[in-house]
Formats: C-alpha cells, sequence, structure tokens
C-alpha cells in the first residue's frame, strides 16, 4: 500500500485519511501546510497512510463479517508493515496516532486497543463506535454483531475494560478528543470522553464551533492538537 512521509525527525504521527480517502488527500486540503512549521523545526514526522475502507466497513457487498475481516487484515498490515518502516524511517520512541473523521476512529482505537506502543492518540472528529446511527450516517455493520465488531469499537470495549495493566497503559497515553457543537458525533464524544474519566484515564476534549467536519476546521485543528 501507498503512503506519504513529511519530515526528517520528532514524534512519529501514523496519520488516518477520513472517510473512504486516500494517503494524499491531507495534503491536498492543506492541512500538511498547516504542519509546516512543526514538521520543518523537526518536531513532527507524518506517516500518511492509505485506507480500506471502501473494501471493509462502507463495503455493502459483502455481508458485515466480511468487512470487519478485512479491517483486521488492514490492522495486521498496519502492524506488521508500516509500524517497522516507523522504527526504520524515525527511530524515535515517541508514536502517536491522529486522524480526522474516519481516520480518528481508526487512530483512537489502534491506540486503545495496543496503548504499550503509543505515547498519544489524536481524534478529531471522530465516530467510535461504527454500529450506532447518529444523525444522517448509518451503522456500518448493518446490526450484525459479535466479538470481532466488539473489540474493535472503542465506545463499546472500554466500557468494559477491566485489566489493570492495560488501563494502567492507557493512563501513560495523552489523548485528545475534538469535534464540532453541531457534529451528530458530539454525543458519541462526549460518552467516550466520560468513560475514559469513568476508568481513572484522563483526556482532553474540546468542543468547536458549528459541526467543524471538514478541512477548513481541520487546518485550524491539526497544528493544536497533533
Amino acid at each position: 500500500m501507498e503512503l506519504l512521509i513529511f519530515g526528517h525527525a520528532g514524534r512519529a504521527v501514523l496519520f488516518f485519511p477520513t472517510r473512504m480517502a486516500r494517503f494524499y488527500d491531507y495534503e491536498n486540503w492543506g492541512i500538511i501546510e498547516s504542519l509546516r512549521y512543526k514538521i520543518e523545526n523537526g518536531e513532527i514526522q507524518l506517516f500518511c497512510v492509505d485506507s480500506v475502507d471502501r473494501e471493509s466497513f462502507y463495503n455493502d457487498d459483502v455481508f458485515p463479517s466480511v468487512r470487519i475481516e478485512r479491517h483486521l487484515q488492514y490492522e495486521r498490515y498496519l502492524l506488521g508493515e508500516v509500524m517497522p518502516l516507523i522504527h526504520q524511517k524515525n527511530g524515535g520512541a515517541y508514536l502517536e496516532t491522529a486522524g480526522c473523521s474516519m481516520g480518528a476512529y481508526h487512530a483512537i482505537n489502534l491506540a486503545m486497543k495496543y496503548p504499550w506502543i503509543f505515547k498519544k492518540a489524536v481524534g478529531i472528529s471522530g465516530r467510535y463506535d461504527l454500529t450506532d446511527a447518529p444523525g444522517h450516517f448509518r451503522d456500518l455493520l448493518n446490526g450484525f454483531h459479535n466479538d470481532k465488531v466488539y473489540f474493535n469499537m472503542p465506545a463499546q470495549y472500554l466500557a468494559n475494560l477491566s485489566d489493570g495493566s492495560l488501563i494502567d497503559a492507557l493512563k501513560q497515553m495523552t489523548i485528545i478528543l475534538a469535534v464540532g457543537e453541531a457534529d451528530p458525533f458530539l454525543p458519541g464524544n462526549q460518552y467516550l470522553s466520560n468513560l475514559l474519566w469513568q476508568k481513572g484515564i484522563a483526556n482532553e476534549f474540546y468542543i468547536w464551533g458549528d459541526d467543524a467536519h471538514r478541512p477548513y476546521f481541520w487546518r485550524k485543528m491539526a497544528p493544536l492538537y497533533i
């Protein structure tokens, strides 16, 4: 799979694209430009990966169990191929995930599942339970549910998380959620933030004006939170 790397040093950021978007869209939308100072100053090194959303959660031509399996293949690609590349290119010990919209789901889900790998997770305008149907957004699994779905929906598995070692690892992570006040995902973000606090896991939660669910706002958010 293709990806783009911006920067030469600093915190390694695994940057996920938006819903069914591509690895080059953040550059095209000016979001990379909004991070220019941090990139050129050696503060961050961005790894903009591609997605398989069209083949997984948004593939209506296959049964939902196939969609979640395709997502898990994508996760194995990230852990087995992208992570070694990041370590090769960056060499630092500080790794974070970030993403906007659907990318926020990927960023938060991966970090919550493997908190010992990441120091920071940033979710901007994200939905953290794809089986929920807020506003005009639909349930991406069409009512289907199994263990694999459950363990990939942060708003579900975090609610029942009791493993002390995982909770301790999550407590060491910087977790940032940002969403617009008119975004249909706002209640889900509030729920996830409260859920983390209930587990003793600190997180930063920011609400922006309007729906803030487009590149105009993301260009402003990215330099603040990534």
